[in-house]
């Protein structure tokens, strides 16, 4: 039995790492061998490599962004119980359409702890990064941290800055202060 894999000649997988087409060339070698096997039209190899990178940038940029957006848990609405929400149902839904993210509207909500707060925001947030759309998280006590960091070498503008281009800021814990 031939278990050898497919390689990938070496000028092409330097022009792939020149290019920074990582996702592509991780499939490359394999793509290749079954465009051998089956004949494919070249049009079809470029496709299905392009395809992977396309696919392979996007999950990234999605990482990157869940990253950068510093969720404290990571929670989304496949976990989400929405009947067991004090937030009404057609209040849930109206605002997982994301439309008021798009008309930059505020969104406040409160209530006493334990009720899911957090978890809807998040799971909120989820969804715009998902959306294609960045998101900054902080609790109260961060923005006073970030604040007296940048007040003392006068950056606090350029950090500022950087929060407010997310489409969505979440400022939690708000009544968590000591």
């Amino acid at each position: 039995m031939n278990t050898t894999t497919a390689e990938l000649p070496a000028d092409v997988e330097a022009l792939m790492r020149q290019l920074r087409l990582p996702h592509a060339r991780s499939i490359a070698a394999e793509v290749l061998a079954t465009a051998r096997a089956q004949r494919w039209d070249p049009a079809e190899v470029i496709k299905a490599l392009l395809t992977e990178e396309s696919a392979g940038r996007a999950r990234s940029m999605l990482t990157s962004r869940r990253k950068a957006a510093g969720f404290p848990t990571g929670k989304t609405f496949e976990v989400w119980d929405e009947n067991a929400s004090s937030i009404p149902l057609p209040t849930q839904q109206a605002l997982r359409t994301l439309e008021w993210v798009g008309r930059r509207e505020n969104l406040v909500v409160c209530g006493p702890a334990g009720t899911g707060k957090t978890f809807f925001l998040e799971a909120l947030g989820q969804n715009v990064i998902q959306a294609g759309m960045p998101v900054a998280w902080f609790t109260l006590e961060q923005i006073g941290v970030l604040v007296r960091a940048h007040r003392s070498d006068d950056s606090l503008g350029k950090a500022i800055a950087k929060i407010v281009r997310a489409e969505l800021v979440v400022i939690d814990d708000v009544g968590l202060l000591p």
